[in-house]
């Protein structure tokens, strides 16, 4: 699929989508719970519908509803059952200790760059605990029930590892401890994750670097819940209202654990005009100057970081960011690669961009089928002086299927054939 945008400033109000990063851990939850869950939800995405496809293939019942998903605990685990994960990293390796804790044999696969991404510190650790797998890559099959006790893992690899043992371990007859040989590194996504396991009666304990769960806890359906609105991609629409007229979004709780409300804080930092309340933000254009910002613990937000610093005045550092190369695409190049195809002028370094603002023209930019790049590519040519080109433009699709509804909702003039 290819977009063809013609420059145009947005401005207006739209309301913030589901959370991806919410709404795979509720989903998982409720499917392991007593009783019967109602997600009010009312956007969904390829990558949540990777986890409904895993969840229904382990025994599931789920039903698609108007305003979210309906969910029924799963009551028997059925034999033998291929996950696929398609192309989303948090399906992946939350559904695989997940399933591993309820089946003696379960078959993965996956496509796109999935299978190259990291999952071997986790596998080890399963490995240590019973389970055993055919392949060191999807696609493989693993043999072996997951077994409680001590764990250990590096912290700055993922912390999807850590999520995932998290939602399984509770499922288990023994009591388990995960200790972090290294730093905790995008913590705000634990935070979700232990948010998520209080929400349905599950209680860890967290002190320096250890998690303490016990086994064989009730994980209790509380009936119907909300998933947060989603920061991560409320982030696009929200630099828009930094680069061309004033954007409000709706649906965002400045209380939630998603770490990537710190799109706010970067906004101000860049000199943009931000007002937020309790549940809507309201970005405002400014003269944007450079700055400096570590995206160690928000990697999600540097594409669209990286725009706001193509459209500064001076230069703009993002850093920290190695793990972005781990990504659906190598972001640090596939980002550098969009920029300069659009006029800008940006350096790639091993953990970083340094980027130098000035004026984008436009042209032609690949996706490397990355959500985050076609976004960012689409919100750039607000400041472009001739068309942008986007090809692979239903990347979107993986987080963000209505963006370039919402793009033209806006006022953008993106015509996606």
């Amino acid at each position: 699929m290819i977009a063809r945008i013609s420059p145009a400033p947005l401005g207006g109000t739209v309301s913030a989508i589901a959370s991806k990063s919410d709404a795979h851990r509720l989903l998982i939850l409720a499917a392991l719970s007593r009783g019967e869950t109602k997600l009010l939800m009312e956007q969904r995405s390829e990558d949540i519908d990777a986890t409904i496809s895993c969840l229904r293939a382990l025994g599931a019942t789920i039903e698609i509803l108007p305003d979210g998903v309906f969910v029924g605990g799963i009551e028997r685990v059925n034999e033998n059952p291929l996950l696929d994960c398609g192309e989303s990293g948090s399906t992946f390796r939350f559904m695989l200790p997940v399933a591993c804790a309820l089946s003696e044999r379960v078959r993965f696969t996956g496509s796109g760059r999935l299978p190259e991404r990291p999952i071997g510190e986790l596998m080890r650790v399963m490995q240590a605990h019973g389970v055993a797998f055919s392949a060191e890559r999807l696609p493989f099959e693993t043999t072996g029930r997951l077994t409680g006790g001590d764990f250990s893992l590096p912290g700055n690899v993922s912390s999807q590892y850590l999520t995932g043992l998290l939602l399984a371990l509770p499922t288990l007859d023994e009591d388990s401890t995960i200790s972090l040989t290294t730093r905790l590194e995008s913590a705000a996504y634990v935070d979700i994750t232990q948010h998520a396991l209080r929400r349905f009666g599950v209680q860890v304990r967290a002190e320096n670097g250890v998690y303490a769960v016990s086994g064989g806890q009730a994980i209790q359906s509380p009936g119907t819940l909300r998933v947060d609105g989603d920061w991560s991609n409320a982030a696009f629409f929200l630099a828009a209202g930094a680069l061309g007229n004033p954007v409000t979004m709706t649906g965002l709780n400045l209380e939630s654990p998603q770490g990537d409300k710190a799109i706010v804080t970067a906004l101000r930092t860049f000199g943009a005009q931000v007002e937020a309340t309790a549940d809507e933000v309201t970005v405002s254009p400014a003269q944007l100057a450079g700055c400096t910002i570590d995206v160690g613990e928000t990697p999600d937000l540097l594409p669209i970081l990286a725009v706001l610093g193509a459209c500064a005045e001076g230069e703009t550092r993002l850093v920290n960011a190695a793990r972005l190369r781990l990504k659906e695409s190598d972001r640090l190049a596939s980002v550098s690669a969009m920029l300069r195809a659009l006029g800008g002028a940006v350096e790639e370094l091993p953990d970083a961009l340094v980027i130098t603002g000035g004026t984008l023209v436009g042209g032609t930019v690949d996706s490397c089928r990355d959500h985050r790049i076609a976004m960012s590519a689409a919100i750039a040519s607000i400041r472009c002086t001739r068309e942008v080109t986007i090809l692979g433009a239903d990347a979107v699709n993986k987080s963000y299927p209505a963006f370039y509804q919402d793009f033209n909702h806006l006022g953008g003039h993106a015509d996606v054939v």
